[in-house]
């Protein structure tokens, strides 16, 4: 099965995108009879993905501001593009999640999306979609 790529664009330096449905989308388009697990990779070193609840949006509004707080903007980092703290925040939460699909749904849990974690936009990213059949 082929490797699929969304494009997304985010509207802030830092936020949380949910990107479930399109994600869906995709592979209801590409891989319609699916069962196994979908590998979502994001190739940036300032941006991320994760899944957390999407039930209630103030949730991810927390993820942000919590490490916001863990990782503040302005630190005294070395790095000299002035985007540090989107470099350590990418890497606490990851470029990569697992999802398991059964007959090319996503199973997801009942409160759980899945986000692009944008740490130094507005840009607009990439989310490679790496389907992994079990049968």
């Amino acid at each position: 099965m082929p490797v699929m790529e969304l494009r997304v664009g985010t509207p802030a330096r830092e936020v949380l995108v949910d990107i479930t449905a399109r994600i869906q989308s995709a592979l209801a388009e590409s891989a319609p009879g699916l069962n196994g697990m979908l590998s979502v990779f994001v190739p940036h070193t300032t941006a991320g993905v994760t899944i957390n609840e999407g039930a209630d949006p103030s949730v991810a509004r927390d993820i942000i501001e919590g490490l916001a707080r863990l990782v503040p903007r302005e630190a005294g980092y070395r790095h000299s593009e002035g985007n540090s703290d989107a470099h350590i925040k990418a890497g606490l939460v990851g470029s990569h999640v697992a999802v398991p699909v059964q007959q090319g749904r996503l199973r997801l849990g009942t409160w759980q999306s899945i986000y692009l974690a944008e740490f130094d936009g507005p840009r607009t990213r990439t989310i490679r979609l790496i389907p992994l059949a079990t049968d």
